[in-house]
Order: structure tokens, then sequence, then C-alpha cells
């Protein structure tokens, strides 16, 4: 007959634990409710809106010009995969080509590289352009 009591008492509980029932539950559903309205309520982002441009001067060093460029992402949505291309024409004809790969720009983040060519783009037109990004 002891059983059946211990059993009673062992399902019975203390107001402690109905305390600290209450306020874990309130705690996670104030999480939950606070996510589902920041899901909700969240603007749409930008998407990635990618400025390159020639930051530094011409730098020759064996024969080779060095173009240094220097990308940036001005959007709000990260871009990954970013093709930056570089042509270099004489005579509205493409002699020179060079393409860099950033694999990926977060929101304000900014990337440098150069690209290196065997004549020089002081002499003829030099052209800096994103050519592709790929949403991540």
């Amino acid at each position: 007959m002891n059983q059946p009591q211990e059993e009673k008492q062992q399902q019975k509980r203390t107001i402690a634990e109905w305390a600290t029932f209450c306020v874990a539950s309130s705690i996670l559903i104030g999480v939950i409710g606070l996510v589902c309205f920041t899901w909700i309520k969240q603007p749409a982002q930008k998407p990635p809106a990618l400025v390159v441009k020639n930051n530094k001067p011409l730098r020759k060093v064996n024969e080779q010009y060095y173009v240094h460029f220097e990308i940036v992402n001005q959007g709000e949505e990260t871009a990954a995969s970013v093709q930056v291309i570089a042509e270099l024409r004489f005579n509205g004809k493409v002699e020179e080509t060079g393409e860099q790969q950033i694999e990926f720009l977060s929101r304000g983040e900014k990337e440098t590289g150069a690209f290196i060519f065997t004549k020089n783009p002081n002499q003829g037109e030099l052209l800096l352009r994103v050519a592709s990004y790929k949403s991540p």
C-alpha cells in the first residue's frame, strides 16, 4: 500500500517547480514571438551594388604594367563569385584582357587586386567592369 502513496507524492509538483516551468515557458514563447516578428517585419534588402574603380597610380615593373583596382559592395546583400574584367583597347580594338574572381563580398566590404598588362594602359583606353556575380 505504500507504493501508490509514493507515486502520488512523486506526481505532485511543488510551487517552485510550477514557477520555474512558467518562467521558462514564458521566455521560450517570447523568443519565438520575437523571431517571428523580426522575420515578418524585416524590410526587403537591396541587392548587391558592386562598384569597381582604379584606386592607385599605374606601376611599371620589368616591362609589365600593374593596374590596381578596388571593388566595393554598396548593396545590402552578399555577392558571391564576383567576376571583374579589365579590357585594354587601342583604336577601339581590344588588345589585352584580364579577369579576376572574388569569392564573396558582404555588405560594405572592399577587396583590392591588380591586372597586369604588357602594353601601357595610359596609351590606350582601359575599361574596368563587374561582369557577373551569384547570390549565395
